[in-house]
């Protein structure tokens, strides 16, 4: 159940950390209102899958997570670069994520 808790906490993290773009510094209501939303709900997951797997390796789970959504999501969406380089460090940093979860021992 970790593991799902962690998976949905690291999606939660790719919506808020999309969010903040169009919060454009938190000066328009909904878009921060639900940012912040996605904030407290990413930690709060983040906190109980931290319960029973080491913190090391959940933290690392959900920042990959998150940032690799949000570098995905900014070249998808946003139209961000979608250079080569760029492609092969998020699929890199997709392989350190699934190590983790492959080493944890859980």
């Amino acid at each position: 159940m970790a593991w799902v808790l962690l998976a949905v906490a690291g999606l939660l993290e790719v919506g808020w950390s999309i969010g903040m773009k169009f919060t454009e510094g938190f000066t328009r209501l909904w878009p921060s209102v639900f940012t912040i939303a996605g904030i407290a709900a990413s930690m709060l997951l983040l906190s109980q899958a931290a319960k029973t797997l080491p913190i090391g390796t959940a933290y690392g789970v959900w920042v990959g997570i998150g940032a690799a959504g949000a570098a995905v999501l900014g070249m998808l969406v946003l139209g961000e670069p979608a250079t080569a380089a760029r492609i092969f460090f998020i699929v890199l940093l997709l392989v350190a994520v699934v190590g983790l979860k492959a080493t944890s021992g859980h």
